[in-house]
């Protein structure tokens, strides 16, 4: 496939906006892992993501001349993976903003110096949903608290309370996650 397009970004998005099937094929190859890891980060469940993530090339493949070549693609075409996402979510109305953390549930960081592997997709899916997309859309995606209050439709101090949370019950998840693996690695 390099030879095809000698590795120009610029002669491949020429090639997309011109309809190539060939390059709509090389484009798709070289991000689909990326996006499917994105949108899995936003929706747990692996066949909606997918679903997501069809619709997303369709839509970079239907707009790519709205593309205007300021910044790289693979940022544009993220953008545009995050916005799916976010419109399944919205569309399927699965993301309540109220405060589901009980307070006697929180646990105190332990000082326990030892390094054992985690799983941070793990940790992330058990965040629920609102807490998962504000922090995704302000840590992975670079989204300030402004844009996070107007494309989710929530107020400023609400997004900044979600990411708060989300960290504090990462925090907690983290700590659950490394007491069970000790407990497996000490039993094995």
């Amino acid at each position: 496939m390099k030879i095809l397009f000698g590795n120009k970004k610029e002669d491949l998005i020429s090639r997309l906006k011109k309809q190539d099937p060939a390059a709509q094929k090389v484009f798709y190859e070289q991000n689909v892992k990326k996006f499917l890891s994105v949108g899995k980060s936003y929706i747990t469940d692996l066949y909606q993501a997918e679903d997501c993530i069809i619709k997303a090339f369709c839509k970079i493949f239907k707009h790519i001349e709205s593309f205007r070549g300021e910044g790289n693609l693979e940022g544009w075409a993220r953008r545009i993976v995050v916005n799916e996402c976010l419109n399944f979510i919205k569309s399927h109305k699965t993301v309540f903003y109220i405060d589901d953390i009980n307070p006697s549930f929180m646990v105190e960081a332990q000082e326990d110096e030892s390094t054992v592997d985690f799983d941070a997709q793990e940790l992330l899916n058990q965040l629920p949903d609102a807490y998962r997309m504000v922090f995704n859309l302000y840590v992975l995606e670079g989204y300030s608290h402004q844009e996070i209050s107007e494309t989710l439709q929530i107020s400023l101090a609400v997004s900044k309370t979600q990411l708060f949370r989300a960290k504090e019950k990462l925090r907690v998840l983290y700590l659950q996650q490394q007491k069970t693996k000790r407990n497996e690695h000490a039993q094995g």
